[in-house]
């Protein structure tokens, strides 16, 4: 598929300032906070596709990393949380104590980049 230019974020971006920037001001009550909630959700979209790649793949090296072997990021989540589950994974073990900050992190960066280092 051919690449839209500007990409997908730039727009996000450039509809999230128009409704901050000039249409937020002229509204008050109900429809100011409609619109607030349509710009964190359009702001989360933006977030979601300029880091979410980036974070996949992060995330599957460390899953392969802590389970010995490489595979999806789903599958190997899902074997990471039955290896949990039935203590086949040490809670203690510090791989994946940092998987689990790093992983809670990256979702913060995108659903609410305001709580992270909080």
């Amino acid at each position: 598929m051919p690449q839209s230019l500007p990409d997908a974020p730039t727009m996000l971006g450039a509809a999230v300032k128009y409704l901050e920037d000039e249409l937020l001001p002229a509204l008050d009550g109900y429809h100011r906070f409609k619109t607030r909630v349509t710009v964190n959700v359009l702001n989360t979209i933006r977030r979601e596709l300029e880091l979410r790649g980036a974070q996949a793949a992060a995330e599957r090296t460390r899953l392969a990393a802590i389970l010995g072997h490489d595979g999806e990021v789903e599958a190997l989540s899902f074997e990471l949380s039955e290896r949990i589950r039935t203590g086949a994974v040490d809670l203690n073990d510090p791989a994946l104590r940092a998987h689990l900050r790093q992983s809670v992190a990256d979702a913060l960066a995108i659903n609410n980049p305001k709580w992270i280092n909080r």
